[in-house]
């Protein structure tokens, strides 16, 4: 690190001027992103996906691109404007390429609804919605909305950025007085700005141009802000506070640099590869939206990595002495006779951390068996965790376009937005036309009309239901509820378990059940099927990692383990406020009954990394205090008071940004907001400043152990096992 250090400072101006293009390219680039960008939950490989190609190849329809238009009659009735609905929904498909009207339904008397067709892919379609809605002109005396998943989107966009703006408005005020109260009135309160502009942009450049070639979750600029933030502001902490200590030391500019990324800088590096590694596991999820995601999560650690390794050094070196000087405010005040407390000893072993540590050490059972009763009782209630692949009614209900679903709603049921398709394969060209295949598709129809959960189905001899070659056929089922319902999913259970099996289709003819409720339980089933092996791939490279950057068997596994226990305390928090509504309406949160699928995973995924960083900052020190001198005690409670007070900074600013989340009107992101402030709030008292230090003490000196074996492997030093004496009396 110290070679590498070298030649990054001798270039140092190349490489200020790199960054500054990655900022300006960059933040060009992210500026024009959001058009790309849409929330599609196709799932490859299963009867779903089957059944959407099949409508899309030969019906010319997809449902993400389908354009769904209310009309509410306040005067009069349906059979009056009935001709001049129908005028009005063929102007509305007008503007839509290749799109063509379905024929218009009435619901009660006065909701009268159809469908514009199309064959766009959602990011695209989103686009047409207010052009739809401008040519509609419906009769007086009628309301008309544009409703369905691409004109929801189009409504949500806006107000995405806008609790965006919202998260930011809260996060960066608190990121800033976190700061100055760190680094006092200085000019190094800049740095960890100029690190996340850099970081940030650069990411999202390269997601920019990663979703000219596949589909790209909205969520993603979330992600990656969020994050980017979060590494930015936790790195710069660590880093100015060491050269500041190097500087104290004696140390000229240059040598103070090299000797931080020597120690720093490294843990700097391991932290971002642990983050890293959690967010890769998204990479490997089966399904196009959370791989997406995974793109955003995983390039935002490793651009974080290659600016801690070129630009931080630079910034060091070129705000040096002067530049990360503080000015003694805390002083200054208290020569004015207003008492401020000392937050830091007069040493290293009488400070604030380095007492708790201390005095937890002296009694480490007792610390460590309330603190894990305490996340022990938090994480229980994750058993009552209730999963939906999404919903319409955790969204803000004042766009137009969810007005409508509302009407309709009333009128026909929320199945009406997102319906079952289901797909008959006669096998060959007119093979649907076959007689024991009509009769097969009529005994299913009339079950499904039985069913408790249906609502209408529409199904025919028409264009709209059978293709042109007379191979496919589909048959459209509503539900009365949400197509992440329970029971809507339960129906889904009934359809392909019972009620097309006992219709009696013949040998060649095959039948796949897609559309939404369908579609929704393939996700939830595809995702949490493999979901149990990427955690435990990533559970074993985060724990041969931190083996090589702790030099010790035990805490790695001690890391892994109480991070388990973080995230396990932020799934039974999302159930406690959101399906309990305990506090809920304090903070003005919904309460929902179901947590959305992909939450679960992208909290075990970020949080993971994350939370890592703190003790990626924490084992370190405490590893350079025990090479150094031997004496557990002193590696705890140094490395505790050394890095105690940025690692709370830290947890400040991130609890305040997803703070920023749960601040917002979609469910989706307060859940994750919500989830993520826990662990972090969590992980940063209990298990960082708690349960570390007590393990540590119980453990002894088999917390340093690796053995020469091992060490070759790894290529690091071996960490032989220290003899008793090593380990003095927590109290002398």
């Amino acid at each position: 690190m110290r070679r590498w250090t070298r030649l990054v400072l001798r270039f140092r101006w190349p490489i200020v001027a790199f960054w500054l293009a990655v900022l300006l390219v960059g933040g060009f680039a992210a500026s024009r992103l959001s058009p790309l960008l849409s929330n599609t939950f196709t799932v490859p490989g299963t009867d779903s996906e089957r059944a959407r190609t099949i409508l899309q190849d030969h019906f010319g329809d997809r449902s993400d691109g389908e354009f769904l238009v209310i009309y509410k009659i306040r005067d009069g009735n349906a059979a009056a404007v009935l001709p001049a609905l129908e005028r009005s929904l063929r102007n509305g498909a007008v503007g839509v390429p290749n799109a063509r009207p379905t024929a218009l339904r009435v619901a009660n008397g006065r909701v009268v609804y159809g469908s514009i067709l199309s064959s766009l892919n959602l990011a695209d379609a989103k686009g047409y919605t207010d052009g739809i809605l401008r040519r509609l002109r419906p009769p007086p005396g009628v309301n008309a909305y544009v409703s369905g998943q691409a004109a929801i989107q189009h409504d949500l966009d806006p107000i995405f950025s806008r609790d965006l703006r919202k998260g930011e408005s809260i996060a960066l005020p608190i990121a800033l007085l976190v700061l100055l109260s760190v680094f006092g009135l200085s000019f190094a309160t800049t740095m960890p700005f100029l690190f996340a502009a850099v970081t940030i942009t650069g990411t999202l450049g390269v997601v920019y141009i990663a979703a000219h070639y596949m589909v790209m979750a909205t969520y993603v600029t979330n992600l990656v802000q969020l994050i980017g933030l979060g590494i930015a502001i936790d790195y710069s902490l660590l880093v100015v506070y060491r050269f500041r200590e190097e500087l104290a030391r004696g140390h000229a500019e240059e040598e103070a640099v090299l000797r931080t990324m020597e120690t720093a800088g490294r843990a700097v590096i391991f932290s971002g590869a642990t983050v890293a590694i959690g967010l890769a596991l998204l990479l490997f999820m089966p399904l196009p939206f959370m791989r997406s995601m995974g793109v955003g999560g995983f390039l935002i650690p490793l651009v974080s990595i290659a600016a801690a390794a070129t630009l931080q050094p630079v910034l060091l070196s070129l705000y040096g002495r002067r530049g990360t000087a503080r000015v003694h405010v805390a002083d200054w005040v208290r020569r004015q006779g207003i008492p401020l407390p000392h937050l830091a000893g007069p040493d290293d072993e009488h400070g604030m951390w380095a007492r708790l540590a201390q005095a937890i050490m002296r009694r480490p059972l007792v610390f460590l068996v309330s603190g894990i009763t305490v996340l022990v009782a938090v994480a229980i209630p994750a058993f009552g965790l209730q999963l939906t692949p999404g919903s319409a009614q955790g969204i803000p209900q004042t766009p137009q376009s969810v007005r409508g679903l509302n009407v309709l709603r009333a009128a026909v049921g929320p199945g009406a937005l997102s319906p079952s398709q289901i797909v008959i394969d006669g096998g060959a060209a007119n093979g649907v036309r076959r007689g024991d295949v009509r009769a097969a598709a009529g005994r299913m129809t009339e079950r499904l009309r039985t069913d408790p959960e249906v609502a209408f189905v529409q199904a025919g001899r028409a264009r709209r239901y059978v293709d042109p070659t007379g191979r496919y056929e589909q048959v459209i089922v509503a539900g009365k509820h949400e197509y992440g319902d329970e029971p809507a999913q339960r129906f889904v259970s009934r359809l392909r378990g019972s009620i097309i099996p006992l219709a009696g289709f013949p040998a060649g003819a095959r039948v796949l059940a897609g559309g939404g409720p369908p579609q929704g339980v393939d996700f939830l089933k595809r995702s949490y099927g493999v979901f149990p092996w990427l955690v435990g791939a990533v559970l074993i490279l985060t724990y041969l990692l931190l083996m090589r950057a702790f030099r010790s068997l035990l805490l790695p596994l001690k890391a892994v383990l109480l991070n388990l226990l973080s995230v396990a305390a932020s799934y039974g928090m999302l159930v406690v406020v959101f399906r309990w509504g305990v506090g809920g309406s304090v903070a003005g949160l919904y309460q929902f009954p179901q947590v959305e699928g992909w939450i679960p995973i992208f909290l075990f995924a970020m949080l993971f990394g994350l939370s890592m960083d703190y003790e990626v900052f924490l084992v370190t020190r405490m590893r350079e205090t025990w090479d150094e001198e031997h004496d557990n005690v002193r590696a705890v409670s140094f490395g505790l008071e050394r890095t105690g007070r940025i690692i709370t900074a830290a947890a400040i600013i991130m609890v305040a940004a997803f703070c920023g989340f749960v601040a917002g009107s979609i469910v989706g992101l307060q859940e994750f907001g919500l989830g993520l402030a826990v662990a972090i709030f969590v992980d940063a008292t209990i298990v960082r400043a708690l349960l570390v230090p007590a393990l540590m003490a119980v453990f002894g000196r088999w917390n340093w152990w690796l053995p020469p074996r091992v060490a070759r492997v790894l290529r690091v030093a071996p960490s032989p096992l220290a003899p008793r004496a090593a380990l003095r009396p927590a109290g002398r």
